[in-house]
């Protein structure tokens, strides 16, 4: 019988080849990382605790509101309040996605499997990103309906406000897993990662606002933490406008992934 006899069986080439499926493409690779990232527990444990930190958190916010009879503010506030310790529940989920396989040595494995060094790491960034989003988008939620209670009367509601600060938190929280992403492939450990993250966004913040002065109160205004806080609040005190707030943290992602697209390449191209 001719290999090309209609009745011949397809070699698996040819039957790929038919269906139009060689290869998973950049769709596979997101499946991929999507599977890996349920199949063990760091982000269901992630999760839990970024809901229980931010039930306890805007509890409390509320509560001390009420107590010092604090000007009435957007509901939102709260949530946002509590993301400058919830955020590191994210750089834990999203760190978790690239150090635990340098750390087990099963990177290897997703090099093979997506050899495309730049698809892989997008692939990750991106599915850390959907499901970071929806955690901010949940915790903000959360936070909102928890906090109504003991705010009694010192805060307000407002459906349109309140939709716009949801979606602000859940964007902030996307934008640093991507960034976290970047660093992880970076420095491609743990311990290293974790200690630059919390660095850039919670200890330089610190540093220039106690150490104050005209420079160093510019510079934090700049950092990733003050100006996700300026466009998720709205404005305030801001000194640019919302918009500008999303660009800073944008442009602070950007250059993480492209140090990490960079190690990556380097070391591992």
């Amino acid at each position: 019988m001719s290999p090309t006899s209609p009745t011949s069986p397809a070699s698996p080439t040819q039957r790929t080849t038919r269906t139009g499926t060689s290869g998973g493409g950049f769709a596979g690779a997101v499946g991929a990382e999507w599977t890996k990232l349920w199949s063990v527990r760091a982000p269901y444990a992630c999760l839990l605790a970024g809901v229980l930190l931010t039930g306890v958190f805007t509890f409390y916010y509320g509560s001390i509101a009420r107590i010092n009879d604090r000007p009435v503010q957007p509901l939102g506030n709260a949530p946002i309040s509590s993301i400058a310790l919830g955020q590191f529940v994210i750089v834990v989920l999203a760190m978790s996605t690239v150090t635990a396989e340098y750390a087990t040595g099963s990177v290897r494995t997703s090099l093979q499997w997506v050899p495309v060094r730049h698809r892989m790491q997008l692939a990750k960034a991106v599915v850390a990103a959907a499901v970071s989003f929806t955690a901010g988008v949940l915790f903000a939620v959360l936070g909102m309906a928890v906090a109504w209670t003991p705010f009694r009367g010192h805060a307000v509601f407002d459906p349109a406000e309140a939709l716009s600060q949801v979606l602000a938190m859940g964007l902030y929280c996307a934008l640093t897993a991507v960034l976290t992403v970047g660093l992880s492939f970076a420095l491609r450990t743990a311990a290293g990662t974790l200690s630059a993250a919390f660095v850039l966004i919670s200890v330089l913040p610190s540093m220039c606002t106690a150490l104050g002065g005209p420079f160093l109160l510019t510079v934090y205004d700049y950092l990733p933490q003050s100006a996700g806080g300026h466009f998720m609040r709205a404005g305030g005190d801001a000194p640019y406008p919302t918009a500008a707030g999303f660009l800073i943290v944008l442009a602070w992602t950007a250059a993480a992934h492209l140090a990490g697209r960079a190690v990556l390449r380097r070391r591992d191209g």
